[in-house]
């Protein structure tokens, strides 16, 4: 059985190898077959091809012959037209030099008639100097006077007359101006001040703390005095307590400090509790407290106001002139009614009323800082405005206000105004006695150091000065120039709040007696 095994396995591989022998014989044969047609047909192709290229070869050349002529046909036509238009300029450029030549001829004929013509002047010329220094010096024997001293007594007797009708028509221009500018400015002003009512009350540099009893004086002295020695070192306040009873007073130029130490001290005599422990932190919350209204003061002053978008920092800046006083009026109060007074005039004006309600609360923002910086508040609000990107017209206003510069802008006038009418009206502002003294003297002093002022007063509590002018040296005339040039001099050298009145008064008489 295994040989049988075998023998037909040996059978079985004899077979399949002859099987594929053969198979691989017959694929070889077609193959060959295959390729054989192949290079037939590729050859057959590549005629074929060798002919379309030969045909689109000159296919190709014919066309590009035909192009060649034709452009050739068109440079030529080109080239022609551009000999006719060269050959046209040529004959114009030619008769432009002809006529050019024909004019220059001419112009040389007008110039040698000029130059005989200028010759002969020169000649009239000469004859009439002649005969005009023969008549000058027959008129200066005649009247006996030479030309120059004739000019001079000329030219003194017009300037006389047109300084005269000058002066009188500048009286009467100004009288009429004035009159027609008063009316309006007084309506419009009586307008602002009649809507606006706001409330002055004279601010002091003292503060009084009302007591439970005496015995609360000794407590808050405390042992050797270390209580309201803190007290005073804390708070930078100087604390008065003499025979007053039951009352301490509170004493200090800053009006922050004061009125926190003005709340601690409340707060110590409520709680009962004084040491220098407790003061510290009652003094601390004291400053948080003010602080706090501080920035309150601010944003119930922009409300009121209607103004907003102001930076916060301006607004605390704001809150802080609640307790910063000038000449007695308060600050801020004077702030916000110089800012509705703007807005009103600036409606009745017709011009943006936002904007000058706006420089009219921001126009005194620099004294938040006169106490900690150097500079006047003018200066310092500018640098605040400009720091916090207000707008070129509100810093002008606030540069302006006071006339440190000229007004450029009707909101800077504006707040002018605005400011002079807050700061002016009665009762608004108060100022010591020895201040008030110096600026009379100073107005009369002034008012005296112009020729021909007899005698000079300061009336109305220095809101007019009465100027008595010396009749045989001041005329009618002058009496305007010595007005005009008093109040610029007077403005320029006296600080005061308002404006002064200039009232000059020549008087003549004559006296004779009946016998």
């Amino acid at each position: 059985m295994i040989i049988y095994f075998i023998v037909g396995v040996i059978a079985f591989a004899v077979g399949s190898g002859l099987f594929f022998g053969i198979g691989y014989t017959v694929r070889k044969k077609k193959a060959e077959k295959q390729i054989g047609s192949a290079e037939q047909e590729v050859k057959r192709l590549h005629e074929e091809g060798a002919k379309q290229a030969e045909t689109l070869k000159k296919e190709a050349l014919l066309s590009a012959k035909e192009e060649i002529l034709k452009q050739r046909n068109e440079a030529e036509k080109e080239m022609k037209e551009r000999r006719a238009d060269i050959s046209r300029m040529e004959r114009r450029i030619t008769q432009k030099e002809e006529n050019l030549d024909k004019k220059s001829d001419a112009l040389e004929r007008k110039n040698e008639q000029l130059d005989k013509k200028i010759k002969e002047n020169e000649a009239l010329t000469e004859q009439i100097n002649q005969l005009r220094d023969q008549e000058m010096k027959i008129l200066e024997k005649i009247s006996g006077i030479s030309v120059e001293e004739a000019k001079e007594e000329l030219l003194s007797r017009v300037e006389s007359s047109i300084k005269h009708e000058l002066a009188q028509k500048m009286s009467d221009l100004e009288a009429q101006f004035k009159e027609e500018a008063d009316a309006k400015a007084k309506n419009i002003i009586s307008l602002a001040i009649q809507r606006c009512a706001a409330d002055h009350v004279a601010e002091t540099t003292v503060s009084v703390v009302s007591l439970p009893s005496e015995d609360m004086k000794g407590r808050i002295i405390g042992r050797e005095g270390r209580n309201i020695q803190m007290l005073e070192k804390l708070t930078g306040i100087e604390l008065i307590i003499d025979d007053t009873p039951e009352a301490i007073t509170l004493s200090g130029f800053d009006p922050v400090r004061r009125e926190t130490a003005r709340i601690a001290l409340e707060k110590l005599i409520a709680d009962g509790r004084i040491h220098p422990s407790r003061i510290e932190e009652t003094v601390e919350k004291a400053a948080k407290e003010v602080e706090l209204s501080i920035k309150q003061a601010g944003e119930r002053a922009t409300f009121d106001v209607g103004i907003h978008g102001i930076n916060g920092e301006l607004v605390r800046m704001l809150g802080r002139l609640k307790y910063r006083t000038s000449y007695g009026q308060n600050v801020l109060k004077h702030s916000i009614e110089v800012a509705l007074i703007s807005g009103m005039i600036a409606d009745e004006l017709g011009v943006d009323s936002t904007v000058a309600k706006r420089a009219g609360l921001l126009h005194d923002i620099g004294k938040a800082q006169t106490h900690e910086m150097e500079g006047s508040h003018v200066e310092l609000g500018v640098n605040l405005a400009k720091k916090y990107k207000e707008s070129r017209e509100v810093i002008h206003a606030i540069e302006a206000h006071h006339g440190d510069v000229e007004a450029q802008t009707i909101t800077a006038v504006i707040v002018q105004a605005a400011d002079a009418i807050s700061a002016a009206r009665p009762g608004a502002r108060r100022e010591d006695l020895e201040n008030y003294i110096k600026r009379l003297e100073k107005i009369e002093e002034i008012a005296k150091s112009f020729t021909g002022v007899d005698k000079a007063f300061a009336v109305q509590a220095g809101r007019e000065i009465r100027v008595m002018v010396k009749p045989e040296e001041v005329n009618d005339a002058g009496m305007k120039v010595i007005a005009r040039e008093m109040a610029a001099k007077i403005q320029e050298e006296v600080k005061y709040p308002g404006q002064i009145k200039i009232n000059v008064i020549r008087e003549s008489r004559a006296i004779d007696y009946a016998k």
